[in-house]
C-alpha cells in the first residue's frame, strides 16, 4: 500500500462552536480504515495509486491480487478469472468508466458473499471506487447512504490534497528557479532586474516596492516597482513596523494591527492585506520589499499562501544581495593596496588591459603616469620604516586630492606608483604629472607629532596609442622615461618618445 499518499480533511471541532480543524494525513488514513467499505483509487492513466488495507478484507484478496501501479485492466481481469464478475458485466464495467459517469455494480465472492462496487469520478483524475459488503445489510439503505457520503468526503479530500500538491510543486519549482538566477547576478542591478521580473509573473495582479538603505543609512531608497505601486523616492525607517520591530510584518484588514506610515503615505483607500519583509545580509538589514495582495485573484489559483511565498521570496532576495555584497567586498580587498587604500597592481593591469581593448574600437587615447618617490630607501634608513609608510601614504593622500575622479591612481609597489589617465594624450599626461609632482613636493607630511622633510618624485609618461600599443610596451616605455627623470636630476617629469623614436621600438 502506498504509505506516502497525503489526504486532508477539515471536519467540525466540538471544542470550538462552529469552527473546524484539519485532519493529518494519518487521522485521515484511520478515518479511511475504519470505513465499512475498502476504498480504491484509479487515477487517470487507469493505475491503481491508493487503496485501503480494509479493501483486502472486504475482496478476501492475496497480496498478489492488487498493489499500486496495477493497471485497472488486470484487476478486472482478475476479478473475472476469481469469477466475481461475467464477461458481459466486464463489457458493461469498461463502457460506464469510459463515459465517466459514476455507475454501481455487484460482484459475488466465491464465499457466496456480495459486494457493492461503486465507482465516482475523481475530477479529470480518474476514479475512486468503493467495495461494500452488502450481503447481509443491502436494505439498510440509511448506512449505504452514510457510507457514501463519507466515501464522497474522502474523495473530496483526496482531490484538495492533490490539488494543494500541484501548488507547492508550482512554488518549489519558481522558488528554485528564482534562486538560481539571483545567485548568479554578479551586480545588484543585475539582481534588481530578476527580482522585478520574477515578482511581477508570480504574483500578478499584486503590487509593491523594494527599498535599500542609502549609504548614509539615514533612508531607504526606492529601487524598484512592480503592478500600479507608486515607488517612493526614499522612506524612512521608522515609517516601517517590520524595520522598527526587526521581523517581517503582516497587515489584514479586519484584524489587529496597524499601517504603516509609508503605505498610508502614498494611498487613501484602504488596504486589505500587504506584507512589508526586511531584506537582511550578514545580519544586517539592508532593505524592505512592501508587498499589497489587493486584487490578486488569479494568484489564489497558483499559490497556496500568496503571504507566505512573499516571505520566501524576501529570503532569496536578502541571501542573494549578502552574496553579491560579500563578491563586491572580495573583490575589492583583493585590488586595494593595505597600506595606501588606493588600487593595487592587479587592478592596474586589468583596468589598462580593458581601456586599451575600449580604445581599440573608439580610438580615444589613454596615458599613464609612472612615478616613485627619489632617494626613499635614504629616507627609510635614516627615519625608520613607519616613517617611510608615512611619506607613502601622504603620497597617496596628494595623489587623490590632486587627480581628477575619473582618473586611476595605484600603488605598483614599493614605492612605486602608476596613474591611468583615460581619454588623455601624452601631453595631457605631462600636464597632470606635473601639476601632481609640485601637489607632492609642497605637502607636508609629519611622523610622531614633527615634521618630516619634504618628498620629491620623478615620473615617466607614456601613451596608447603614441608611445605602444601593447600594455607592456606602455609600462616599459613610463619606466624608462622614469629612469630618464631620474638621470636627469630627478624631482621632474618625462615623456616616453613616439613610437619608433627610440633605439629599440615596443
Amino acid at each position: 500500500m502506498n504509505k506516502s499518499s497525503k489526504i486532508a480533511a477539515a471536519v467540525p471541532d466540538p471544542a470550538q462552536d462552529g469552527a473546524t480543524k484539519e485532519l493529518s494525513p494519518s487521522e485521515i488514513r484511520g478515518v479511511l480504515e475504519v470505513m465499512e467499505p475498502g476504498l480504491l483509487v484509479w487515477d487517470d492513466n487507469e493505475r491503481c495509486v491508493f487503496y485501503t488495507d480494509r479493501l483486502r478484507q472486504v475482496l478476501s484478496m492475496r497480496a498478489a491480487d492488487l498493489h499500486i501501479g496495477m493497471t485497472r485492466k488486470d484487476f478486472l481481469n482478475g476479478s473475472l478469472i476469481r469469477g466475481e464478475i461475467s464477461e458481459e458485466s466486464l463489457l458493461a464495467i469498461n463502457r460506464q468508466f469510459q463515459s465517466r459517469e459514476t455507475f454501481q455494480f455487484d460482484r459475488q465472492l466465491r464465499s457466496g458473499q456480495v459486494i457493492s462496487t461503486r465507482a465516482r469520478p475523481l475530477g479529470e483524475n480518474g476514479f475512486v471506487v468503493t467495495f461494500t459488503d452488502v450481503s447481509m445489510e443491502r436494505t439498510k439503505s440509511t448506512e449505504l447512504d452514510e457510507t457514501i457520503r463519507i466515501a464522497d468526503e474522502a474523495r473530496a479530500a483526496l482531490a484538495t490534497t492533490l490539488e494543494q500538491e500541484k501548488k507547492r510543486q508550482y512554488e518549489a519549482g519558481i522558488l528554485n528557479e528564482f534562486g538560481d538566477w539571483l545567485q548568479s547576478c554578479k551586480t545588484l542591478d543585475e539582481l534588481f532586474a530578476i527580482v522585478l521580473r520574477y515578482l511581477e509573473e508570480t504574483l500578478p495582479g499584486s503590487q509593491g516596492e523594494l527599498y535599500i538603505y542609502s549609504n548614509s543609512r539615514d533612508v531607504l531608497e526606492g529601487t524598484l516597482s512592480w503592478g500600479r505601486a507608486k515607488l517612493q523616492a526614499h522612506i524612512h525607517a521608522d515609517s516601517c513596523w517590520s524595520l522598527r520591530r526587526g521581523r517581517g510584518y503582516r497587515y489584514k484588514r479586519g484584524e489587529i494591527g496597524f499601517e504603516c506610515a509609508h503605505v498610508s503615505a502614498i494611498t487613501h483607500l484602504p488596504i486589505e492585506e500587504y506584507s512589508c519583509i526586511p531584506i537582511v545580509a550578514h545580519g544586517d538589514t539592508v532593505g524592505l520589499l512592501h508587498v499589497r495582495y489587493g486584487g490578486c485573484g488569479s494568484v489564489e489559483n497558483k499559490l497556496t499562501d500568496p503571504t507566505a511565498f512573499a516571505f520566501k521570496c524576501g529570503e532569496l532576495i536578502s541571501l542573494a544581495i549578502a552574496n553579491v555584497r560579500l563578491r563586491d567586498e572580495l573583490h575589492e580587498q583583493s585590488t586595494r593596496d593595505m597600506l595606501t587604500g588606493l588600487r593595487n597592481r592587479r587592478y592596474c593591469i586589468d583596468t589598462m588591459s580593458a581601456l586599451r581593448s575600449a580604445s581599440e574600437r573608439s580610438g580615444a587615447p589613454f596615458a599613464v603616469i609612472s612615478l616613485d618617490v627619489d632617494k626613499f630607501k635614504d629616507f627609510n634608513d635614516n627615519f625608520g620604516h613607519d616613517a617611510g609608510d608615512a611619506v607613502l601614504q601622504n603620497v597617496a593622500s596628494t595623489m587623490r586630492d590632486t587627480l581628477d575622479a575619473a582618473h586611476v591612481p595605484c600603488r605598483f609597489g614599493g614605492e612605486e606608483f602608476l596613474v591611468i589617465l583615460p581619454e588623455c594624450t601624452a601631453q595631457m599626461g605631462l600636464e597632470i604629472a606635473d601639476t601632481l609632482r609640485r601637489a607632492i613636493m609642497q605637502s607636508q607630511i609629519t611622523y610622531a607629532g614633527k615634521p618630516l622633510p619634504n618628498v620629491t618624485i620623478s615620473s615617466g609618461v607614456a601613451a596608447y596609442p603614441e608611445t605602444s600599443n601593447l600594455v607592456e610596451g606602455l609600462l616599459k616605455e613610463a619606466d624608462l622615461a622614469l629612469y630618464q627623470a631620474k638621470d636627469n636630476g630627478r624631482n621632474r617629469v618625462e615623456c616616453a618618445p613616439p613610437r619608433g623614436e627610440r633605439n629599440s621600438e615596443t
